[in-house]
């Protein structure tokens, strides 16, 4: 998926409003967070950067929040952008594939990590590193490109799934621990006006080798 040297040329190349994933109002992913916890639910929001979600959370006086991206300079890009507010969130920046968790969170958003993972050992890593942060019980977004949607991003190839294509993935790493709740397809429009087919699907992280 690129390392932290590549995230962070991407995001130093053009300001964030011109990159190709930017949206001035996240409206799918703030819509279903917020379906899905309650106040005081912690949510962890991977491979945030500098997206604009977290500020529409703390808008709705949710979390605990933290914000993980392998790039510091996207996390220094929201940081600034929410000024002092940025203190209430936890920043991580970090390979969510050599993660570990230090809590347990009810939330787990994902808008477009997932499909970046080519090896299957990564993406074993980061269905193991989900199971382990999610509490039982707890939600699990994933947003990929569909399979109509672009092969490539920001220079590297990705991987496009349907709903139902994505759900046998991750209970191929994870057998049993988790439920697919539901899905949806997604046009986003981005800044120079082409539009990218997405999918994104929720689960529930069940108590299966909690």
């Amino acid at each position: 998926m690129g390392d932290r040297q590549h995230w962070d040329r991407v995001y130093d190349a053009r300001d964030e409003t011109a990159l190709t994933w930017f949206e001035a109002a996240p409206t799918l992913s703030h819509d279903l967070v917020r379906r899905h916890v309650r106040p005081g639910d912690a949510i962890l929001d991977v491979g945030g950067g500098a997206s604009r979600l977290v500020d529409a959370l703390l808008e709705d006086g949710l979390g605990p929040i933290t914000v993980l991206d392998l790039s510091p300079g996207a996390l220094a890009a929201s940081r600034a952008r929410l000024g002092p507010r940025a203190g209430s969130v936890t920043w991580i920046a970090a390979d969510i594939t050599g993660w570990t968790p230090p809590r347990r969170y009810a939330l787990w958003h994902d808008r477009a990590v997932f499909h970046f993972l080519t090896a299957p050992s990564d993406r074993a890593a980061y269905v193991a590193t989900m199971a382990a942060a999610l509490t039982p019980g707890g939600t699990a977004i994933i947003a990929t490109f569909a399979l109509d949607g672009p092969a490539t991003c920001s220079g590297l190839p990705v991987c496009r799934y349907s709903p139902e294509t994505l759900a046998a993935e991750i209970d191929t790493h994870a057998p049993g621990r988790f439920v697919p709740l539901g899905a949806a397809r997604h046009l986003h429009h981005t800044p120079k006006g082409a539009t990218q087919a997405f999918q994104v699907s929720w689960f529930r992280r069940t108590d299966a080798s909690a």
